[in-house]
């Protein structure tokens, strides 16, 4: 186990988990092949019949919470239960956040959740944000979050944002994260996750006040992967893709070397749901600003513990599938990434951009930006990237 701690830096930040050193979104991107984890020969060892047991989170306190909070915080939120009752204690603190995603004016907006059922029986939370009574809905946008993130919190002022502007918004929380049932932070196989967000979306699409109009689909940092991986899936179902710090291939520099990977393969095998991986803290390098910084620690049902070893194999399976596909990515595409981001690579985002097929493609790069260009920049900036997209959005609804 010493060589992979030395060797892996997998954690679960707010909204992404490789962390790679910093190199210039200048230099050129060097090619490598990427070891296909289902290459690997399975290794023969006897299957311990050990079970783990869970205990409740260790995390630091909230500064500026009461001790009660921090204590509900603190619960374990291994299941389902717990993280909505966390949630539902949380909920009007959040309003009060000194953050401009909460801060902003979007009186009118209809909002609605509900929990679907996947094809497994088990709960999804969905949300959808709609424009002000009486205003046009001109199409329907779908977003899938990132690993350490909900489709709740942040999302919920940039999806009212969207919203405003004409469009309805939808999201889910996948099975193991937010407010969905399923063992917290646990993927046991992307691709059924991934069958999971399409069968809500799919649903979504029939919903009375969008049905026959236009869907695009929208994911930041491994929910950029899971929007790649539908795209893929289903190639003709979708208008548009919007990509934010999207988590499409692993960085070079923290790719672990095969020995590594076949003996994490094992583990995945031998324990799935053990946490594993030590965490490395990197919120200082998801999030610019400081106070923002802080704010996104109020997200108290965002997985933050150790990533399970299952979850590590599917997620290192997903981005060496979408880095060998680049080339079939065809639908109109947004890509957008700060420069100065350090968790995803700005140059990963370059190379989908050049190698996609898509005839109609955009990539747009912010100066000085981090990985968490819709939350964690100054207030201009974020607002700026939100007028991005929607600027965007509107070219493509309006251009016939």
């Amino acid at each position: 186990m010493t060589a992979m701690n030395l060797s892996l830096s997998f954690r679960s930040p707010e909204a992404s988990l490789f962390h790679r050193r910093y190199s210039s979104p200048i230099k050129h991107l060097q090619k490598q092949q990427v070891p296909n984890l289902l290459s690997f020969p399975k290794l023969q060892f006897p299957v311990p019949k050990t079970q783990f047991r869970v205990t409740a989170r260790k995390g630091s306190a909230i500064e500026g919470l009461s001790q009660e909070m921090n204590t509900i915080a603190s619960q374990n939120l291994d299941h389902a239960p717990a993280r909505r009752r966390v949630r539902s204690a949380f909920i009007d603190l959040h309003k009060q956040l000194d953050h401009c995603l909460f801060k902003m004016d979007h009186a009118g907006i209809r909002t609605e959740e509900w929990y679907g059922r996947n094809s497994r029986g088990m709960e999804i939370f969905c949300k959808s944000w709609l424009p002000k009574p009486g205003d046009q809905i001109k199409a329907g946008l779908c977003f899938c979050h990132g690993y350490g993130s909900t489709c709740t919190f942040f999302f919920e002022g940039i999806a009212r944002r969207i919203a405003q502007s004409g469009y309805a918004v939808y999201a889910v929380d996948y099975p193991g994260f937010g407010l969905s049932e399923g063992l917290h932070g646990f993927i046991p196989d992307f691709d059924e996750l991934v069958d999971d967000v399409i069968e809500q979306f799919t649903s979504i699409k029939g919903r009375s006040e969008v049905k026959g109009l236009p869907f695009f689909i929208m994911g930041e940092s491994m929910g950029g992967a899971v929007t790649l991986k539908i795209h893929l899936k289903e190639p003709h179902e979708w208008d548009g893709v919007i990509l934010v710090s999207p988590m499409c291939k692993i960085a070079d520099d923290v790719m672990p070397p095969a020995i590594v990977l076949k003996l994490l393969a094992f583990m995945s095998e031998v324990l799935p749901e053990a946490k594993l991986f030590p965490q490395k803290e990197i919120a200082h390098l998801s999030y610019r600003e400081l106070g923002k910084r802080k704010t996104a620690g109020y997200n108290v049902i965002s997985y933050k513990d150790q990533m399970r070893s299952r979850t590590a194999v599917e997620l290192l399976k997903a981005t060496s599938d979408i880095e060998m596909q680049l080339d079939k990515v065809s639908s109109p595409l947004l890509i957008l990434h700060g420069e100065a981001d350090k968790v995803t690579d700005p140059l990963v985002s370059q190379l989908l951009y050049e190698k996609s097929s898509s005839k109609d493609k955009t990539l747009k790069l912010y100066q000085d930006g981090y990985h968490c260009i819709l939350q964690g920049e100054p207030d201009d900036t974020i607002f700026t990237v939100l007028d991005d997209i929607v600027t965007w959005l509107d070219s493509r609804c309006f251009r016939n």
